[in-house]
């Protein structure tokens, strides 16, 4: 089975290392089919022309900023540590008010987006609101599914967690490509498409974690969690906005052409991070598994060879075959930006995805002194990339900013690491 139970783990070395492999094996399977899958969604930009394209990258950009990663490695952390402690019915309360909060938070959003839509739409350069409305349940089923994510990849059960992944590109592609070639309605359609795709996700998740969300919830140490949460949310999210913040500073500074085909080459650089995710969300609950009950492991080293061997190879096949399946994938039309920034692109994800490893390790095992440093890094990366664009009108440029800053934050990830001596563990 593949699926892993955190109460009965591998008892030998060899065992551990079986069980690791099959089922990073299996989660690559479930994002390659996946991303398969919402990649033949970009298909669809022939039949959209770039304008159309470009505006669904921006929308889809501004869904991807919403912390869902963060929200689901936080879960993650709080459900394997609660297995790992008997804390079940504390998980269920947390899991509860975190929805009704989110819910609310979410319920306010919509209130400021329809009083400055006309702000947000002339930012964008954009004159229809009904990509941004379709795109507002989206953002509500993004932070909802994350947290049924997490306690899925908490409790090590990702044979679910795998289906659940597949079923957004499943429900993705059906939907975009009837609204888009039988209904001809542009990114507002793809955006229809990506919402159903979400909803399926979110259905999976919840069915197979119901057992630990559906027990008799009890009091939770407040002050304890938020010492735990507030760090690791904070530390991804700025994670989160290197590796995807980009796009929207490219919408607002390059017409729209420019953004269609700069963000087909992000489609295909970014999926060398999904490419190897998956090693990252095996290691994750284990590393927390194990600090929480003071056991050692050296997971941590083997996830990094193995994405460090993924990630470089990727970005060189990108490097060589990248017009080409540009070409084949998006048309003729965007070959010539396209190709241009691609090598930039792929080679700028390679130290983002190490730095992914060891950002994963740091705070699984609660050393959070690395936070402000990211936070540092991510202030001085919007900053730069306003003053590169005010300077300069170049694609290139935009990347070497991109993979500059991702080179200081394996850096620094790689100095708390290695180089400074461990913090005292935040305990919760």
């Amino acid at each position: 089975m593949l699926a892993e139970n955190v109460e009965s783990p591998p008892k030998t070395e060899v065992e551990h290392r079986a069980a690791f492999f099959r089922q990073s094996g299996w989660l690559m399977i479930a994002n390659i089919a996946g991303g398969v899958l919402m990649w033949l969604c970009h298909f669809l930009a022939r039949a959209m022309g770039k304008d159309e394209y470009g505006l669904f990258i921006t929308l889809l950009t501004a869904v991807m900023l919403v912390p869902a990663i963060p929200l689901q490695m936080v879960f993650a952390q709080q459900t394997a540590k609660a297995l790992a402690t008997g804390r079940e019915r504390e998980l269920a309360g947390l899991i509860r008010m975190i929805c009704l909060g989110l819910f609310s938070a979410w319920a306010v959003l919509c209130v400021a987006v329809f009083i400055f839509q006309s702000t947000i739409l002339k930012f964008w350069g954009v004159q229809d609101a009904i990509g941004l409305w379709i795109t507002m349940p989206i953002l509500l089923v993004t932070l909802w599914a994350p947290i049924f994510m997490g306690v899925l990849q908490g409790q090590q059960n990702f044979l679910w967690l795998g289906w659940s992944m597949m079923s957004a590109g499943i429900g993705r592609l059906a939907l975009a490509s009837v609204a888009v070639l039988v209904l001809h309605t542009g990114a507002a359609g793809m955006m229809v498409g990506v919402l159903m795709g979400m909803l399926a996700m979110l259905a999976i998740a919840a069915w197979q974690t119901n057992r630990l969300w559906r027990l008799a919830p009890l009091a939770f140490d407040w002050a304890g969690v938020l010492r735990q949460v507030i760090p690791l949310l904070f530390g991804f999210i700025f994670v989160q906005f290197l590796f995807s913040g980009d796009t929207l500073f490219v919408k607002h500074y390059f017409s729209a052409s420019a953004t269609g085909a700069y963000g087909s080459a992000g489609t295909l650089s970014r999926a060398l991070i999904w490419l190897v995710g998956p090693l990252a969300t095996v290691m994750f609950p284990r590393i927390v598994h194990s600090s929480a009950k003071s056991e050692q492991t050296n997971i941590m080293g083997m996830v990094l060879i193995g994405t460090a061997i993924l990630a470089i190879g990727g970005a060189a096949g990108l490097a060589v075959l990248g017009r080409w399946v540009v070409g084949l994938v998006f048309g003729p039309t965007f070959v010539q930006v396209a190709g241009q920034v691609l090598p930039w692109y792929a080679a700028a994800m390679v130290p983002l995805a190490l730095a992914n490893v060891l950002v994963n390790n740091l705070l699984a095992r609660s050393q959070f002194a690395v936070v402000p440093f990211i936070f540092l890094l991510a202030v001085g990366y919007a900053a730069t990339m306003v003053y590169v664009n005010h300077i300069s009108n170049s694609l290139v440029a935009v990347l070497q900013v991109v993979g500059g800053f991702n080179f200081l934050l394996l850096a620094v990830c790689a100095w708390f690491t290695w180089g400074a001596k461990p913090s005292r563990q935040v305990q919760g």
